[in-house]
Protein backbone atom coordinates (compact mmCIF):
# COMPACT_ATOMS: atom_id res chain seq x y z
CA UNK A 1 0.00 0.00 0.00
CA UNK A 2 1.34 3.30 -1.08
CA UNK A 3 1.79 5.97 2.14
CA UNK A 4 0.97 9.31 1.84
CA UNK A 5 2.13 12.44 3.63
CA UNK A 6 -0.48 13.89 5.66
CA UNK A 7 -0.03 17.00 4.79
CA UNK A 8 -1.32 16.85 1.70
CA UNK A 9 -4.21 15.19 3.08
CA UNK A 10 -5.18 17.80 5.66
CA UNK A 11 -6.73 20.37 6.12
CA UNK A 12 -8.60 20.50 3.08
CA UNK A 13 -11.21 23.37 2.24
CA UNK A 14 -14.37 23.37 0.13
CA UNK A 15 -16.62 25.87 -0.76
CA UNK A 16 -18.17 25.51 2.85
CA UNK A 17 -16.50 23.06 4.14
CA UNK A 18 -13.29 22.58 6.28
CA UNK A 19 -11.98 18.34 6.24
CA UNK A 20 -8.99 18.12 8.54
CA UNK A 21 -7.44 14.56 10.57
CA UNK A 22 -9.50 13.55 13.47
CA UNK A 23 -7.93 14.30 17.18
CA UNK A 24 -8.43 13.24 20.12
CA UNK A 25 -10.54 15.49 21.49
CA UNK A 26 -13.56 15.06 18.73
CA UNK A 27 -13.75 11.55 20.60
CA UNK A 28 -16.95 12.48 22.31
CA UNK A 29 -18.58 14.02 19.39
CA UNK A 30 -17.53 11.26 16.86
CA UNK A 31 -19.63 8.92 19.04
CA UNK A 32 -22.46 10.90 20.39
CA UNK A 33 -22.59 11.10 16.18
CA UNK A 34 -22.26 7.70 15.46
CA UNK A 35 -24.78 6.20 18.00
CA UNK A 36 -27.65 9.09 17.59
CA UNK A 37 -30.81 6.84 16.41
CA UNK A 38 -31.29 9.43 13.31
CA UNK A 39 -27.85 8.48 11.45
CA UNK A 40 -28.61 4.74 11.98
CA UNK A 41 -31.89 4.35 10.86
CA UNK A 42 -30.50 2.18 7.94
CA UNK A 43 -28.19 0.76 9.83
CA UNK A 44 -28.35 -3.19 9.14
CA UNK A 45 -28.71 -4.33 13.02
CA UNK A 46 -28.88 -0.97 14.73
CA UNK A 47 -28.73 -2.50 18.46
CA UNK A 48 -24.75 -3.08 17.26
CA UNK A 49 -23.89 0.55 17.35
CA UNK A 50 -23.24 1.34 21.18
CA UNK A 51 -21.07 3.96 22.89
CA UNK A 52 -18.13 1.58 22.51
CA UNK A 53 -18.09 0.10 19.57
CA UNK A 54 -18.20 3.80 18.46
CA UNK A 55 -15.14 4.90 19.86
CA UNK A 56 -13.72 2.19 18.41
CA UNK A 57 -14.79 3.15 14.78
CA UNK A 58 -13.21 6.32 15.53
CA UNK A 59 -9.80 4.64 17.09
CA UNK A 60 -9.82 2.86 13.69
CA UNK A 61 -10.39 6.06 11.96
CA UNK A 62 -7.54 7.58 13.79
CA UNK A 63 -5.19 4.77 13.62
CA UNK A 64 -5.46 4.76 9.86
CA UNK A 65 -4.21 8.40 10.09
CA UNK A 66 -1.04 7.20 11.57
CA UNK A 67 -0.75 4.25 9.42
CA UNK A 68 -1.19 5.57 5.98
CA UNK A 69 -1.04 9.18 6.31
CA UNK A 70 -4.47 9.54 4.92
CA UNK A 71 -7.96 8.93 6.08
CA UNK A 72 -11.83 9.68 7.05
CA UNK A 73 -11.79 13.70 7.96
CA UNK A 74 -13.45 15.54 10.33
CA UNK A 75 -15.46 17.68 8.86
CA UNK A 76 -16.47 20.83 10.17
CA UNK A 77 -17.60 24.32 9.22
CA UNK A 78 -15.33 26.95 9.05
CA UNK A 79 -16.91 29.49 10.62
CA UNK A 80 -17.20 27.42 13.59
CA UNK A 81 -14.59 24.81 13.54
CA UNK A 82 -14.90 23.26 17.09
CA UNK A 83 -18.50 21.89 16.19
CA UNK A 84 -17.82 18.69 14.34
CA UNK A 85 -20.35 18.04 11.74
CA UNK A 86 -19.47 15.17 10.65
CA UNK A 87 -17.11 12.56 8.60
CA UNK A 88 -15.86 12.05 5.09
CA UNK A 89 -12.93 10.28 3.64
CA UNK A 90 -11.23 7.53 2.39
CA UNK A 91 -9.61 4.22 3.73
CA UNK A 92 -8.14 1.14 2.76
CA UNK A 93 -10.06 -2.17 2.24
CA UNK A 94 -9.80 -5.41 0.67
CA UNK A 95 -12.61 -5.79 -1.51
CA UNK A 96 -13.39 -9.03 -2.95
CA UNK A 97 -9.84 -9.71 -2.48
CA UNK A 98 -8.79 -6.52 -4.43
CA UNK A 99 -7.34 -3.23 -2.34
CA UNK A 100 -9.25 -0.68 -2.56
CA UNK A 101 -10.23 2.66 -1.12
CA UNK A 102 -13.88 2.80 1.32
CA UNK A 103 -15.52 5.93 0.91
CA UNK A 104 -16.98 6.60 4.15
CA UNK A 105 -19.30 9.61 4.99
CA UNK A 106 -21.45 10.43 8.18
CA UNK A 107 -22.97 13.63 8.98
CA UNK A 108 -25.18 15.13 11.88
CA UNK A 109 -28.82 15.16 10.76
CA UNK A 110 -29.10 18.76 11.47
CA UNK A 111 -26.90 19.68 8.39
CA UNK A 112 -28.85 16.52 6.11
CA UNK A 113 -30.57 17.71 2.78
CA UNK A 114 -27.87 20.76 2.35
CA UNK A 115 -25.57 18.73 0.11
CA UNK A 116 -22.49 19.31 2.42
CA UNK A 117 -21.93 15.13 1.89
CA UNK A 118 -21.71 15.62 -1.88
CA UNK A 119 -19.52 18.43 -1.03
CA UNK A 120 -16.88 16.27 1.08
CA UNK A 121 -17.54 12.83 -0.80
CA UNK A 122 -16.27 14.60 -4.38
CA UNK A 123 -12.85 15.98 -2.59
CA UNK A 124 -12.35 12.94 -1.03
CA UNK A 125 -12.91 11.19 -4.71
CA UNK A 126 -10.83 13.65 -6.86
CA UNK A 127 -7.77 13.25 -4.36
CA UNK A 128 -8.10 9.79 -4.01
CA UNK A 129 -7.89 9.52 -8.11
CA UNK A 130 -4.85 12.26 -7.11
CA UNK A 131 -2.73 11.03 -4.68
CA UNK A 132 -4.04 6.95 -4.93
CA UNK A 133 -4.32 6.64 -9.02
CA UNK A 134 -5.00 3.09 -9.61
CA UNK A 135 -6.96 2.13 -6.47
CA UNK A 136 -10.61 1.90 -6.89
CA UNK A 137 -13.14 3.64 -5.01
CA UNK A 138 -15.91 2.01 -3.48
CA UNK A 139 -19.12 2.94 -1.12
CA UNK A 140 -21.58 -0.04 0.31
CA UNK A 141 -24.73 0.75 1.91
CA UNK A 142 -28.17 -0.77 2.12
CA UNK A 143 -30.84 -0.93 0.08
CA UNK A 144 -33.15 1.23 1.20
CA UNK A 145 -30.95 4.58 2.20
CA UNK A 146 -31.14 6.23 -1.05
CA UNK A 147 -29.27 9.67 0.45
CA UNK A 148 -26.03 7.64 0.66
CA UNK A 149 -26.86 5.96 -2.82
CA UNK A 150 -27.47 9.41 -4.67
CA UNK A 151 -24.21 10.69 -2.43
CA UNK A 152 -22.13 8.33 -3.95
CA UNK A 153 -23.62 8.85 -7.44
CA UNK A 154 -22.75 12.63 -7.46
CA UNK A 155 -19.29 11.96 -6.00
CA UNK A 156 -18.71 9.99 -9.21
CA UNK A 157 -19.07 6.57 -8.62
CA UNK A 158 -21.32 3.83 -10.92
CA UNK A 159 -23.35 0.85 -8.82
CA UNK A 160 -22.02 -2.21 -9.23
CA UNK A 161 -24.51 -5.36 -8.20
CA UNK A 162 -21.43 -7.37 -9.00
CA UNK A 163 -19.99 -6.54 -5.96
CA UNK A 164 -22.98 -6.88 -3.74
CA UNK A 165 -22.96 -8.76 -0.92
CA UNK A 166 -25.62 -10.81 0.69
CA UNK A 167 -25.71 -11.19 4.16
CA UNK A 168 -28.83 -13.04 5.09
CA UNK A 169 -30.55 -10.52 6.69
CA UNK A 170 -29.79 -7.87 4.51
CA UNK A 171 -27.96 -6.70 1.26
CA UNK A 172 -24.84 -4.47 1.13
CA UNK A 173 -25.16 -3.00 -1.67
CA UNK A 174 -21.80 -1.62 -4.04
CA UNK A 175 -21.10 1.58 -5.89
CA UNK A 176 -17.63 2.18 -7.55
CA UNK A 177 -14.95 4.29 -9.57
CA UNK A 178 -12.42 2.74 -11.34
CA UNK A 179 -12.90 -0.77 -10.97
Amino acid sequence: MLEQNARDWSPVSTQRLLLRRPLAQDEEAAVDLHTDPRTNVHHPVPASVTRASSARTFHEIRQHWYRHGFGVWVVVDPAEPENLIGFTGVSHRIIRGRPALNLYYRYRPEVWGQGLATEGALVAVQMAESLLPGLPVVAYTSVDNIGSQRTALAAGLERREDLDVDRGAYLDLYLAKGW
